[in-house]
């Protein structure tokens, strides 16, 4: 079976070489060859796997490192069996390093909520809000506005983890919420990242080719909130208007709690005015955070002694049997407990989608979908096209091709692209990098389905920033 699997493979190679030097100048033809629709085939089917993740009860990074693998041995095979290896290498090359800034963005980002969770922070902030009396549905807008607020400086993915992290612990008697609300995140965080250029990578990507001014960006504020609020209001009238269970006793925090989310700050500012000032890549400042919190936890270990002898002396004085009770079973910070405890199953799937997307691009699907959007479409049309694709397909990818292609288009067009292209991938949870983290983080209580039932209304929000675009900036176009 074996052998007759290789010897098929093999004559597609062959064949696919005659197809491409047939090519001519033009390189590799690999787009109208088998092995370009079997590449296609294979990523339709991994992410097919993907969407039945809850069915099937397979991690969703299993499909796509498979495919991942698959798609660039085929396109590996076929560009050396025409000579062209070197091209292939290049690209992947050019994805893993893509690839690599984002695990390592994501690992950081990820450390330090675990971190804060750790220092009990998100139970501290459970109690508050719940001891403040909100109910589901108050709860439910206040964590969106947070995640819209927050996502155009700490960006979309971070503040979406930040947010969840404080939805899980209000809302862990009512899987239902949980499951509302981190939508609700979801849309509100792409939706703020997409009018700033910190907010989001591809804003950044446009932001760094020049087409649109820094301060141009603001202009998508309001489309921006509208995005939000749209589909927010409509499934508020669907959350439990109902308090969540009382906090029985007060959460008291663990030693450096406060200051772990002054460090994690901190590296947000450290990652933005690097890329800012000195145009490095974010994650340089990000892994720069993570040396602080690395020093920080071993200054918490050095001092574990003394501070457990001082807090137990004052519990004594007090009688508090409580804080008494922690400190018999207290045990220092170990900065790679965090470490150990991100969503590896997320930070495995982005590999494989980077890496399958990377392959089809090299292929040439990608530059093809663009030419056809721009050269056969009204401008319009094309930019809320690329919205919805950026729901199937990685929005960084999209917008790569559109930059490549350099397209004329009005401020207001780019602007246009801009935003569909940050608030489309909210239309499906696979969509951004914000819904795939959650599907890791609130495994069980958000998903693709329950993400998917919700879809009609974010679309109806997509489509309501997109006119108010249209009619607020019609100068700029």
């Amino acid at each position: 079976m074996y052998a007759a699997l290789f010897s098929a493979l093999s004559l597609l190679l062959l064949a696919g070489a005659s197809v491409a030097h047939a090519a001519g100048a033009g390189g590799l033809n690999m787009t109208s060859h088998p092995i370009g629709y079997l590449a296609v085939a294979i990523f339709v089917l991994a992410y097919a796997f993907v969407m039945l993740e809850e069915k099937l009860h397979m991690r969703k990074s299993k499909p796509v490192l498979l495919a991942a693998g698959i798609i660039w041995f085929l396109v590996a095979g076929l560009a050396a069996a025409n000579g062209d290896s070197e091209s292939a290498n290049e690209a992947l090359g050019h994805n893993l390093l893509e690839y690599s800034e984002l695990l390592l963005f994501l690992l950081v980002a990820m450390t330090y909520i675990n971190a804060m969770e750790e220092r009990q922070l998100f139970d501290a902030l459970r109690a508050w809000l719940v001891n403040k009396g909100f109910s589901y549905a108050g709860l439910f807008w206040i964590t969106g506005i947070l995640a819209f607020l927050i996502s155009p400086v700490a960006d979309n993915l971070t503040t979406a983890l930040l947010m969840c992290a404080v939805v899980m612990k209000v809302g862990e008697n009512s899987p239902r919420f949980i499951g509302m609300a981190c939508i609700n995140i979801v849309v509100a965080a792409n939706a703020g990242g997409a009018f700033s250029p910190f907010g989001d990578i591809t804003t950044l990507m446009v932001w760094q080719k020049g087409v649109v001014d820094f301060t141009e960006f603001f202009a998508l504020f309001v489309p921006s909130l509208v995005n939000f609020l749209v589909p927010a209001a409509i499934m508020h009238f669907f959350i439990p208007n109902e308090p969540p269970e009382k906090a029985t006793e007060k959460v008291i925090m663990k030693r450096g709690a406060r200051r772990t989310v002054v460090l994690f700050l901190l590296t947000i500012t450290t990652a933005v005015l690097g890329h800012n000032f000195l145009h490095l890549p974010a994650v340089v400042g990000m892994m720069m955070g993570l040396g602080y919190l690395q020093v920080f936890g071993y200054y918490l270990r050095i001092s574990f002694e003394r501070n457990v002898a001082k807090e137990r002396a004052w519990a004594a004085k007090e009688q508090n049997e409580r804080l008494l009770a922690r400190l018999d079973n207290a045990i220092p910070f170990d900065i790679f407990s965090p470490i150990a405890r991100a969503e590896w199953d997320t930070l495995l799937f982005f590999y494989g989608v980077v890496l399958c997307v990377g392959g089809l691009g090299y292929i040439g699907y990608l530059s093809e979908v663009s030419t056809l959007l721009y050269t056969n479409w009204n401008q319009t049309a094309a930019n809320v096209a690329v919205g919805v694709l950026s729901a199937i397909v990685d929005n960084i990818p999209v917008m790569f091709a559109v930059l490549s292609m350099e397209p004329e288009m009005s401020h207001g067009q780019w602007l246009l692209v801009t935003l569909t292209a940050g608030v489309g991938g909210s239309m499906l949870s696979i969509g951004s990098a914000a819904g795939v983290a959650l599907m890791g983080q609130a495994r069980g209580y958000y998903t693709m389905m329950t993400h998917l039932r919700w879809t009609p209304v974010i679309v109806l929000g997509y489509g309501a920033s997109i006119l108010t675009h249209l009619w607020l900036n019609a100068e700029l176009f």
